[in-house]
């Protein structure tokens, strides 16, 4: 059973930070409608307070979808929701004008124009900082939007009977909360893509380190292969050039060549065990660099210094395995490492805050079950789950010759 919570952990740090944001942008709705639909309750008599706030509710439900569809298309999953904004914009200037003629028509009282002049410039404010995250080049039209509301507001407020300072502090106020809104949503919106972009930047240089390494594989095979596999030609070249003349010495050449091969294979079977054994401390430096370029923080502590070849061996596949499924899977934002000898064996624990599997099971896959298997030929074990609140947790011991694990404790 997923136990409360896992949803959040299960999403990566750019899918929490869109949630944030959409739920932010909600939130606004929430807030027209307690700040401006409710308030008027405590303004005028509840009829004419449920007429308004079913106004501002209408509003605020508008601006919530809105968003959320203007949302997805500023992320590219949508196509302009242009059928929604001019709907919005629409509603909006209906709610502003239905209230003023509330105001100036309905029942008489300073509270009644004082509770419709708020929904009045309050739906505006909230309807403006809702278009604007529907609009292209925003810096510009986002201005102009505001502008344009705060001048028609003015001038609305102006032909229905208010002052012209009673219409310039009206226009100047919902310049302001337009201008506020509007700037809220066009930098959340910002913020977000930039996540998203980071995000990006760490996978690629991920799989950047990835195939720098395989790029040095292949010049080791390259210097292996290259001069030795052009000596055979010339060798083989030579040889058949003198068993057409008839010459003894084409036997020598050809067996020359035949020791060439050889001596080629058995450097290649190197090259090949120097990748495929890994050395520890070797891989604690590579997994150290490759978190690092990925934005993660790594801290390596321990003494790796005399133990037998084996157990680097098997310990430093555990730690590639480890920074691989980092790098996959999850959301890791800190990787601790230790190694540490007590009783006769090396124990290696790999930690990330960043597991993505939430339930609390431990995981599995071919790559912790091959590394078992790697373990178990140095008679070590492994063991990997979560260790607490979205911490992961990888543990292999490997136990020591008895010329090697007399040692004492290696503090980390």
């Amino acid at each position: 059973m997923r136990r409360p919570g896992g949803w959040w952990r299960l999403k990566s740090t750019p899918e929490k930070v869109e949630t944030y944001t959409r739920w932010s942008f909600h939130f606004f709705g929430v807030s027209e409608i307690g700040g401006i639909g409710l308030a008027t309750y405590s303004q005028v008599g509840p009829g004419f307070a449920t007429v308004l706030s079913l106004m501002v509710v209408t509003h605020a439900a508008a601006c919530m979808a809105t968003t959320s569809r203007a949302l997805d298309w500023t992320l590219g999953r949508r196509p302009p929701p242009t059928r929604q904004l001019w709907a919005l914009g629409v509603l909006t200037a209906l709610v502003a004008v239905v209230a003023i003629a509330l105001a100036e028509h309905g029942p008489a009282g300073e509270d009644v124009d004082a509770a419709a002049l708020g929904v009045f410039v309050g739906v505006q404010g909230f309807g403006v900082g809702a278009l604007a995250l529907g609009v292209h080049d925003r810096r510009r039209r986002v201005m102009a939007l505001v502008a344009g509301f705060a001048v028609g507001a003015g001038l609305v407020a102006f032909a229905v009977g208010l002052s012209w300072s009673g219409a310039l502090v009206t226009g100047g106020v919902l310049l302001l909360a337009g201008a506020f809104l509007a700037a809220t949503a066009v930098f959340s919106v910002w913020l977000l893509k930039a996540v998203y972009a980071l995000d990006d930047a760490r996978e690629t240089r991920a799989r950047l380190a990835v195939a720098e390494e395989r790029l040095r594989f292949g010049r080791d095979l390259h210097d292996v292969m290259g001069r030795n596999l052009a000596v055979i030609a010339l060798k083989s070249e030579l040889a058949v050039q003198l068993s057409r003349r008839g010459r003894p010495e084409a036997v020598d050449q050809m067996i020359e060549a035949q020791r060439i091969a050889q001596a080629s294979q058995r450097e290649v079977r190197d090259v090949v065990r120097g990748y495929r054994e890994a050395d520890l401390e070797v891989e604690l430096a590579g997994a150290r660099g490759v978190l690092s370029a990925a934005g993660i923080v790594a801290e390596v502590t321990g003494e790796t210094a005399g133990l037998p070849a084996q157990v680097q061996s098997a310990l430093g596949w555990v730690v590639r395995e480890a920074t691989t499924n980092v790098l996959r899977h999850g959301d890791a934002e800190k990787v601790t490492v230790v190694v540490r000898r007590t009783e006769g064996r090396v124990v290696l624990t790999v930690e990330n805050d960043g597991a993505a599997d939430a339930d609390g099971s431990p995981a599995g896959g071919s790559g912790l079950a091959g590394l078992r298997e790697r373990l178990s030929g140095v008679d070590g074990t492994l063991e990997a789950g979560n260790a607490g609140k979205g911490v992961f947790r990888v543990t292999a011991e490997v136990p020591l010759p008895p010329a090697t694990g007399a040692g004492r404790e290696v503090a980390p």
